[in-house]
């Protein structure tokens, strides 16, 4: 099983701003990389409510594997997806 280094919230950002952004979605732009790149964070508050709507397994996920397990799997991706704060 291959295993991610980005975390899952950065990656799901990533896809709902390449989504916008691009030709290949409900872009206009052909190399939309760079503005993808520039974008993300922009799209970070959705991709984490698109993990907390994920929390909780339908029932064909649940008879898969472990839901417990998914459920912290899922925490663990939105603790991570949080914006850091700095208290200065």
């Amino acid at each position: 099983m291959d295993i991610s280094v980005t975390p899952a919230a950065e990656r799901i950002a990533r896809v709902l701003a390449g989504q916008r952004i691009s030709s290949n979605g409900d872009g206009d732009a052909e190399s939309a990389g760079r503005l993808v790149d520039q974008a993300w964070p922009d799209h970070l508050d959705d991709a984490l409510a698109v993990l907390r709507t994920l929390r909780e397994p339908d029932q064909a996920m649940a008879d898969a594997g472990d839901a417990a397990i998914w459920e912290r799997m899922v925490l663990t991706a939105i603790e991570r997806g949080k914006p850091r704060t700095v208290t200065l």
